[in-house]
């Protein structure tokens, strides 16, 4: 172990309830093109096993990050600003450092119920500003699963359990059941955090000194991922403060959700289900009513199409349409005998639908080529019988050209 990641300079292994520290810079360099500068001790806690990095200031200049030097485990603090002098005022930011420290525990309690509630090992953690998550080694769990573990967890939290964090001697260590084991670490150099008797782990993290602090633990929410082979379970969850801003949140839209559909909480569900029927039901009956309008449009337009030698084209243009709905359309007008469809709309995104009825002998796709070449610009493609395209901005005009194109290259093939 080198001198510069001595335990001892990692003032923050022993107290995370400083707020306010002095200490002598022993060196100052340049990092990531920002000032820096390292301490004989810090209370400052740089990102590493899934907790981020302690803000605050230095002298007065913002800590914008704080990094392990892989070179020789020394903390480098990156600062906003240059500082001047030997000696270093600095201050943790203690909301965000007490944050961290109730996500952190909670974290471990919560890994701890897992593994006894479900069998479930914790293979990594991830505290962000927002998102609280562990990923644990299970492709799925019941929900009575996941009640069973934060019950556990909860019940830990209010016993008010100690938390001790330290360093044991070799002899000690080898009669602690650690939840895991890291590699390569020298002897005397392995920290331990101690919740009562309900979880042991090495761990370098900040964490509350009584499991009260961390106040609620709540997961939010699951999800299954693959990794490697194996699938594993992402276990979002909220404690202490942001247990208690999740609540908030979802407490006021359940309330408002409530009050908009006049009924009480306890209600919203089955409201919310009777709207989702209602609406079901509307988009069948309002799909049934485009249908009958479009056959409608279909046999208007086929009534007003010309006609050569029996072959019926229609070629219709509107200035904004949508494009599955050209497509539906085409459809009802290639269904009947004889008959071929140049339709289009203009807009931001103009689009082309040629279809021909069954039968018929030209390819639409080497029509819509000629009638793409006529727009200027756009791609498409599809079967003899169906094809579409477009993509680029067209005016009305423009795509009435475009359809009078293909009108022409259809009958040079008949």
């Amino acid at each position: 172990m080198t001198e510069s990641a001595a335990p001892e300079r990692r003032a923050y292994y022993f107290d995370s309830y400083t707020r306010m520290f002095t200490a002598r810079i022993v060196e100052r360099l340049t990092f990531d093109k920002r000032p820096a500068v390292v301490l004989d001790k810090t209370y400052f806690y740089p990102s590493s096993g899934g907790q981020p990095f302690d803000k605050g200031t230095i002298n007065g200049s913002q800590v914008v990050d704080v990094v392990v030097r892989p070179a020789d485990g020394a903390i480098v603090h990156v600062l906003a600003g240059e500082v001047s002098g030997e000696e270093a005022r600095g201050e943790v930011d203690w909301a965000r450092r007490f944050d961290h420290m109730q996500q952190h525990t909670g974290q471990h309690i919560l890994s701890q119920a897992f593994v006894r509630e479900a069998n479930a090992e914790t293979v990594s953690f991830h505290l962000g500003a927002d998102s609280v998550t562990i990923d644990l080694a299970a492709s799925s769990l019941s929900a009575e699963a996941l009640e069973r573990a934060e019950e556990l967890a909860n019940r830990v939290v209010m016993e008010n359990v100690p938390v001790k964090a330290w360093f044991p001697s070799e002899d000690e260590l080898a009669k602690i059941a650690l939840r895991k084991t890291p590699e390569g670490l020298e002897p005397g150099a392995l920290r331990v955090v101690a919740i009562g008797d309900f979880d042991f782990n090495a761990c370098g993290g900040t964490h509350v000194a009584c499991t009260g602090e961390i106040g609620t633990i709540k997961i939010i929410k699951t999800e299954t991922f693959r990794r490697n082979v194996s699938g594993q379970l992402r276990v979002e969850f909220r404690c202490g403060r942001r247990a208690l801003d999740d609540y908030r949140q979802k407490n006021a839209i359940v309330n408002q959700l409530a009050a908009d559909f006049t009924c009480g909480f306890w209600e919203v569900d089955q409201a919310v289900a009777r709207l989702r029927a209602e609406a079901q039901t509307n988009r069948r009956e309002l799909k049934t009513a485009r249908d009958q309008l479009l056959d409608y449009e279909a046999a208007s337009l086929a009534a007003s199409a010309s006609s050569l030698d029996g072959l019926r084209v229609i070629r219709k243009a509107w200035p904004e349409r949508d494009a599955a709905e050209l497509r539906a359309l085409a459809g009802k007008l290639a269904a009947q005998a004889n008959s071929v469809a140049l339709l289009g709309t203009a807009g931001e995104k103009a689009h082309l639908v040629l279809a021909r009825a069954e039968g018929l002998a030209p390819d639409m796709n080497v029509i819509l080529k000629s009638a793409l070449a006529a727009l200027g610009s756009g791609r498409g493609g599809g079967s003899p019988s169906l094809a579409q395209g477009g993509g680029a901005a067209a005016n009305l005009d423009q795509v009435e050209s475009a359809l009078s194109q293909a009108e022409k290259e259809l009958l040079s093939r008949l």
